[in-house]
Protein backbone atom coordinates (compact mmCIF):
# COMPACT_ATOMS: atom_id res chain seq x y z
CA UNK A 1 0.00 0.00 0.00
CA UNK A 2 1.31 3.22 -0.90
CA UNK A 3 3.32 5.42 2.19
CA UNK A 4 1.96 8.89 2.87
CA UNK A 5 3.58 11.74 1.06
CA UNK A 6 3.67 15.56 1.26
CA UNK A 7 1.59 16.47 -2.13
CA UNK A 8 4.52 17.95 -4.13
CA UNK A 9 5.06 19.89 -7.63
CA UNK A 10 6.64 16.52 -8.89
CA UNK A 11 4.24 13.84 -8.47
CA UNK A 12 0.21 13.73 -7.61
CA UNK A 13 -2.80 11.75 -7.10
CA UNK A 14 -4.04 10.17 -9.71
CA UNK A 15 -7.86 9.17 -8.76
CA UNK A 16 -10.81 6.91 -10.22
CA UNK A 17 -13.56 5.42 -9.37
CA UNK A 18 -13.77 1.27 -9.31
CA UNK A 19 -17.18 -0.47 -10.57
CA UNK A 20 -18.68 -3.48 -9.92
CA UNK A 21 -19.03 -3.32 -5.72
CA UNK A 22 -21.92 -0.72 -5.22
CA UNK A 23 -25.38 -0.51 -6.74
CA UNK A 24 -24.66 3.08 -6.95
CA UNK A 25 -22.09 2.99 -9.47
CA UNK A 26 -24.61 1.06 -12.36
CA UNK A 27 -26.42 3.28 -14.64
CA UNK A 28 -29.60 1.22 -13.68
CA UNK A 29 -29.82 2.24 -10.29
CA UNK A 30 -32.22 5.28 -10.47
CA UNK A 31 -30.95 7.64 -7.42
CA UNK A 32 -34.43 9.09 -6.66
CA UNK A 33 -35.84 5.68 -5.83
CA UNK A 34 -32.35 3.70 -4.38
CA UNK A 35 -32.78 3.43 -0.24
CA UNK A 36 -29.10 2.98 1.03
CA UNK A 37 -30.70 1.47 4.25
CA UNK A 38 -32.22 -1.27 2.70
CA UNK A 39 -29.79 -2.15 0.53
CA UNK A 40 -26.57 -3.02 2.33
CA UNK A 41 -25.57 0.42 1.65
CA UNK A 42 -25.64 -0.47 -2.18
CA UNK A 43 -23.20 -3.31 -1.39
CA UNK A 44 -23.39 -5.51 -4.68
CA UNK A 45 -24.22 -9.29 -3.82
CA UNK A 46 -22.03 -11.33 -6.05
CA UNK A 47 -18.77 -13.35 -5.72
CA UNK A 48 -15.21 -11.73 -5.64
CA UNK A 49 -11.91 -14.25 -6.67
CA UNK A 50 -11.09 -14.13 -3.10
CA UNK A 51 -13.82 -15.52 -2.22
CA UNK A 52 -11.94 -19.47 -3.08
CA UNK A 53 -9.02 -18.52 -0.61
CA UNK A 54 -11.22 -16.34 2.42
CA UNK A 55 -14.21 -18.00 2.32
CA UNK A 56 -14.47 -21.43 0.67
CA UNK A 57 -17.23 -23.01 2.64
CA UNK A 58 -19.39 -19.73 2.05
CA UNK A 59 -19.96 -18.79 5.64
CA UNK A 60 -19.08 -14.82 5.51
CA UNK A 61 -21.06 -12.12 5.11
CA UNK A 62 -20.87 -10.21 1.67
CA UNK A 63 -19.27 -7.46 3.78
CA UNK A 64 -16.23 -9.25 5.47
CA UNK A 65 -15.22 -10.92 2.15
CA UNK A 66 -15.46 -7.22 0.30
CA UNK A 67 -13.11 -6.52 3.50
CA UNK A 68 -10.93 -9.06 2.29
CA UNK A 69 -11.24 -8.55 -1.29
CA UNK A 70 -10.26 -4.81 -0.93
CA UNK A 71 -7.26 -5.48 1.66
CA UNK A 72 -5.80 -7.94 -0.89
CA UNK A 73 -6.32 -5.72 -3.75
CA UNK A 74 -3.61 -3.35 -1.82
CA UNK A 75 -1.66 -5.85 -0.65
CA UNK A 76 -0.70 -6.55 -4.38
CA UNK A 77 -0.70 -3.41 -5.82
CA UNK A 78 2.85 -1.98 -5.80
CA UNK A 79 3.75 0.93 -3.38
CA UNK A 80 2.01 3.94 -4.99
CA UNK A 81 -0.79 2.17 -5.28
CA UNK A 82 -3.88 2.01 -2.92
CA UNK A 83 -7.53 1.18 -2.66
CA UNK A 84 -9.10 3.35 -0.70
CA UNK A 85 -12.91 2.83 0.79
CA UNK A 86 -14.78 6.59 1.09
CA UNK A 87 -17.88 6.21 2.90
CA UNK A 88 -19.69 9.65 2.28
CA UNK A 89 -22.42 10.96 4.38
CA UNK A 90 -24.93 14.02 3.41
CA UNK A 91 -26.40 16.01 6.54
CA UNK A 92 -30.04 15.31 7.25
CA UNK A 93 -32.15 18.37 6.21
CA UNK A 94 -31.70 21.60 7.75
CA UNK A 95 -33.47 24.78 7.83
CA UNK A 96 -32.33 26.54 4.96
CA UNK A 97 -33.36 23.09 2.95
CA UNK A 98 -37.25 23.93 4.71
CA UNK A 99 -36.96 27.20 3.45
CA UNK A 100 -35.83 26.78 -0.05
CA UNK A 101 -38.80 24.10 -0.39
CA UNK A 102 -40.83 26.75 1.53
CA UNK A 103 -40.04 30.29 -0.73
CA UNK A 104 -38.74 27.66 -4.32
CA UNK A 105 -35.64 27.29 -5.63
CA UNK A 106 -35.91 30.74 -7.90
CA UNK A 107 -37.02 32.78 -5.09
CA UNK A 108 -33.88 31.15 -2.55
CA UNK A 109 -31.48 31.74 -4.53
CA UNK A 110 -32.13 35.84 -5.93
CA UNK A 111 -33.12 36.59 -2.43
CA UNK A 112 -33.95 34.59 0.84
CA UNK A 113 -30.97 32.80 0.43
CA UNK A 114 -29.31 35.98 0.79
CA UNK A 115 -30.38 37.40 4.46
CA UNK A 116 -29.97 35.33 7.83
CA UNK A 117 -33.44 34.14 7.96
CA UNK A 118 -36.93 34.72 8.02
CA UNK A 119 -39.95 34.65 10.27
CA UNK A 120 -39.76 30.70 11.18
CA UNK A 121 -36.19 30.97 12.08
CA UNK A 122 -32.50 31.24 11.13
CA UNK A 123 -30.47 29.70 8.83
CA UNK A 124 -27.10 31.37 9.15
CA UNK A 125 -24.82 28.37 9.17
CA UNK A 126 -27.79 26.09 9.42
CA UNK A 127 -28.84 23.51 12.28
CA UNK A 128 -30.36 20.52 11.95
CA UNK A 129 -34.51 20.45 11.40
CA UNK A 130 -36.01 17.72 14.08
CA UNK A 131 -36.84 15.87 10.38
CA UNK A 132 -33.01 15.84 9.89
CA UNK A 133 -32.04 15.18 13.38
CA UNK A 134 -34.53 11.80 12.84
CA UNK A 135 -32.65 11.06 9.38
CA UNK A 136 -29.15 11.11 11.09
CA UNK A 137 -30.52 8.83 13.81
CA UNK A 138 -31.75 6.73 10.98
CA UNK A 139 -28.18 6.59 9.30
CA UNK A 140 -26.87 5.66 13.32
CA UNK A 141 -29.51 2.55 13.04
CA UNK A 142 -28.22 1.43 9.19
CA UNK A 143 -24.90 1.49 10.80
CA UNK A 144 -26.20 -0.79 13.81
CA UNK A 145 -27.44 -2.86 11.30
CA UNK A 146 -24.17 -3.21 8.63
CA UNK A 147 -22.04 -3.65 11.74
CA UNK A 148 -24.15 -6.92 12.32
CA UNK A 149 -23.22 -7.35 8.82
CA UNK A 150 -19.69 -7.33 9.49
CA UNK A 151 -19.11 -4.23 7.60
CA UNK A 152 -15.30 -3.03 7.54
CA UNK A 153 -15.30 0.06 10.64
CA UNK A 154 -14.12 3.77 8.57
CA UNK A 155 -10.37 4.28 10.72
CA UNK A 156 -10.85 7.99 9.96
CA UNK A 157 -13.65 10.14 10.46
CA UNK A 158 -13.75 13.75 8.60
CA UNK A 159 -16.31 16.39 8.87
CA UNK A 160 -16.93 19.84 6.95
CA UNK A 161 -17.14 22.64 9.61
CA UNK A 162 -21.20 23.88 9.02
CA UNK A 163 -23.10 23.29 11.72
CA UNK A 164 -25.51 20.69 10.09
CA UNK A 165 -22.76 18.56 9.25
CA UNK A 166 -21.06 18.68 12.90
CA UNK A 167 -24.73 17.32 14.16
CA UNK A 168 -25.10 14.78 11.46
CA UNK A 169 -21.25 12.88 12.34
CA UNK A 170 -22.28 13.21 15.61
CA UNK A 171 -25.49 11.81 15.97
CA UNK A 172 -24.51 9.19 13.21
CA UNK A 173 -21.64 7.71 14.99
CA UNK A 174 -21.62 7.95 18.78
CA UNK A 175 -22.69 5.25 20.60
CA UNK A 176 -21.92 2.67 17.61
CA UNK A 177 -18.77 0.76 19.65
CA UNK A 178 -16.69 1.27 16.62
CA UNK A 179 -13.49 1.85 17.15
CA UNK A 180 -12.36 5.83 17.01
CA UNK A 181 -16.31 6.67 18.15
CA UNK A 182 -15.89 6.66 22.19
CA UNK A 183 -15.30 9.18 22.15
CA UNK A 184 -16.26 10.20 18.68
CA UNK A 185 -13.18 12.50 17.51
CA UNK A 186 -13.58 13.18 13.70
CA UNK A 187 -11.78 15.99 12.23
CA UNK A 188 -12.88 19.07 11.03
CA UNK A 189 -11.58 19.99 7.31
CA UNK A 190 -12.32 23.15 5.80
CA UNK A 191 -12.16 22.62 2.49
CA UNK A 192 -14.75 19.70 3.12
CA UNK A 193 -17.85 22.27 3.08
CA UNK A 194 -20.69 23.21 0.50
CA UNK A 195 -20.44 25.42 -2.52
CA UNK A 196 -18.91 28.74 -0.58
CA UNK A 197 -20.73 32.30 -0.92
CA UNK A 198 -23.99 34.17 -0.86
CA UNK A 199 -25.97 31.82 0.50
CA UNK A 200 -25.86 32.85 4.62
CA UNK A 201 -26.28 29.21 4.95
CA UNK A 202 -23.19 28.26 3.87
CA UNK A 203 -21.34 30.28 6.00
CA UNK A 204 -19.62 28.94 9.04
CA UNK A 205 -19.50 29.64 12.85
CA UNK A 206 -16.17 30.70 14.21
CA UNK A 207 -13.42 28.23 15.40
CA UNK A 208 -14.18 29.23 19.04
CA UNK A 209 -18.40 28.30 18.57
CA UNK A 210 -17.47 24.65 17.06
CA UNK A 211 -14.99 23.67 19.84
CA UNK A 212 -17.70 24.87 22.44
CA UNK A 213 -19.74 22.46 21.05
CA UNK A 214 -18.02 19.77 19.84
CA UNK A 215 -15.08 19.70 22.26
CA UNK A 216 -13.79 16.52 21.16
CA UNK A 217 -13.63 16.96 17.52
CA UNK A 218 -10.13 17.67 16.31
CA UNK A 219 -9.76 20.70 14.56
CA UNK A 220 -7.17 20.89 11.26
CA UNK A 221 -3.90 23.05 11.99
CA UNK A 222 -4.24 26.33 10.34
CA UNK A 223 -8.07 26.40 10.71
CA UNK A 224 -8.99 30.16 10.87
CA UNK A 225 -10.58 31.87 13.66
CA UNK A 226 -13.46 33.60 11.47
CA UNK A 227 -14.91 32.58 8.36
CA UNK A 228 -11.75 33.44 5.63
CA UNK A 229 -14.22 32.00 2.63
CA UNK A 230 -17.62 32.62 2.65
CA UNK A 231 -18.37 36.12 0.26
CA UNK A 232 -21.29 38.22 0.87
CA UNK A 233 -21.32 39.01 -2.87
CA UNK A 234 -20.04 36.28 -5.00
CA UNK A 235 -20.86 32.09 -5.20
CA UNK A 236 -17.85 29.35 -6.01
CA UNK A 237 -18.86 28.11 -9.33
CA UNK A 238 -19.17 24.45 -9.61
CA UNK A 239 -16.15 23.76 -11.32
CA UNK A 240 -14.12 25.76 -8.59
CA UNK A 241 -15.83 23.59 -5.98
CA UNK A 242 -14.79 20.61 -7.88
CA UNK A 243 -10.74 21.95 -7.83
CA UNK A 244 -11.81 22.87 -4.42
CA UNK A 245 -12.85 19.18 -3.77
CA UNK A 246 -9.64 17.40 -5.68
CA UNK A 247 -7.44 19.35 -3.31
CA UNK A 248 -9.32 18.03 -0.17
CA UNK A 249 -8.96 14.41 -1.14
CA UNK A 250 -5.03 14.73 -2.53
CA UNK A 251 -4.57 16.43 0.85
CA UNK A 252 -6.28 13.81 2.98
CA UNK A 253 -5.60 10.67 0.71
CA UNK A 254 -1.74 11.61 0.50
CA UNK A 255 -1.21 11.69 4.19
CA UNK A 256 -3.77 9.21 5.68
CA UNK A 257 -2.88 5.74 4.65
CA UNK A 258 -6.05 4.18 6.01
CA UNK A 259 -8.38 2.27 3.76
CA UNK A 260 -11.76 2.87 4.98
CA UNK A 261 -12.53 6.45 5.68
CA UNK A 262 -15.58 8.68 6.10
CA UNK A 263 -16.26 11.84 5.25
CA UNK A 264 -19.87 13.93 6.66
CA UNK A 265 -20.60 16.84 4.12
CA UNK A 266 -23.01 18.05 1.57
CA UNK A 267 -24.82 17.83 -1.59
CA UNK A 268 -22.43 20.45 -3.25
CA UNK A 269 -19.11 18.36 -1.95
CA UNK A 270 -20.25 15.05 -2.50
CA UNK A 271 -21.52 15.97 -6.38
CA UNK A 272 -17.66 17.11 -6.61
CA UNK A 273 -15.71 14.48 -5.12
CA UNK A 274 -17.96 11.92 -6.92
CA UNK A 275 -16.93 14.54 -10.19
CA UNK A 276 -13.05 14.24 -9.72
CA UNK A 277 -12.97 10.51 -8.57
CA UNK A 278 -14.97 9.40 -12.16
CA UNK A 279 -18.14 8.32 -10.50
CA UNK A 280 -20.90 8.36 -12.51
CA UNK A 281 -23.29 11.60 -11.24
CA UNK A 282 -25.70 10.09 -8.11
CA UNK A 283 -27.89 12.73 -5.90
CA UNK A 284 -28.08 12.22 -2.23
CA UNK A 285 -31.10 12.96 -0.35
CA UNK A 286 -30.85 14.64 2.85
CA UNK A 287 -29.01 11.77 5.41
CA UNK A 288 -28.04 8.97 3.18
CA UNK A 289 -24.75 7.67 2.44
CA UNK A 290 -22.82 6.54 -0.52
CA UNK A 291 -19.87 4.11 -0.34
CA UNK A 292 -17.20 4.60 -3.30
CA UNK A 293 -14.53 2.68 -4.11
CA UNK A 294 -11.67 4.39 -5.21
CA UNK A 295 -8.30 3.20 -6.97
CA UNK A 296 -5.28 5.78 -6.15
CA UNK A 297 -2.19 6.23 -7.74
CA UNK A 298 0.89 8.58 -7.29
CA UNK A 299 2.14 9.57 -10.56
CA UNK A 300 4.85 12.24 -11.74
CA UNK A 301 4.48 15.82 -13.03
CA UNK A 302 1.92 18.13 -11.45
CA UNK A 303 -2.23 17.79 -10.83
CA UNK A 304 -3.86 18.44 -14.26
CA UNK A 305 -5.25 22.02 -14.70
CA UNK A 306 -8.84 22.31 -14.53
CA UNK A 307 -10.88 24.45 -16.48
CA UNK A 308 -12.39 26.89 -13.39
CA UNK A 309 -15.38 29.42 -13.88
CA UNK A 310 -15.23 32.54 -12.34
CA UNK A 311 -17.38 33.10 -9.32
CA UNK A 312 -20.80 34.81 -9.96
CA UNK A 313 -23.15 36.83 -8.72
CA UNK A 314 -26.95 36.42 -6.73
CA UNK A 315 -29.39 35.39 -9.63
CA UNK A 316 -32.11 38.75 -10.17
CA UNK A 317 -35.36 38.30 -8.63
CA UNK A 318 -37.61 37.96 -11.98
CA UNK A 319 -40.78 39.07 -9.82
Amino acid sequence: MMMAESVTSESHLRLSTVTGYFLQDESTTDPGTFDYVTSNFGLISRRYDSDAEFDPNGRRTQWERFEYQINKLNAESGPETSYRLLYLGRHGEGYHNVAERRYGTEAWDCYWSLLDGDDNGTWVDARLTPVGIAQAETAHRAWETQIENKIPFPQSYYVSPLNRCLATASITFRGLKMPHTEPFRAVVKELLRETIGLHTCDSRSSKTAIQAEYPEYIIEDGFAEDDPLYDSKLRESDTARDARLRDLLQDILSHDENTFISLTAHSGAITSILQVTGHRKFALATGAVIPVLVKVERVPGPLPKMHIDPPTTAPICKN
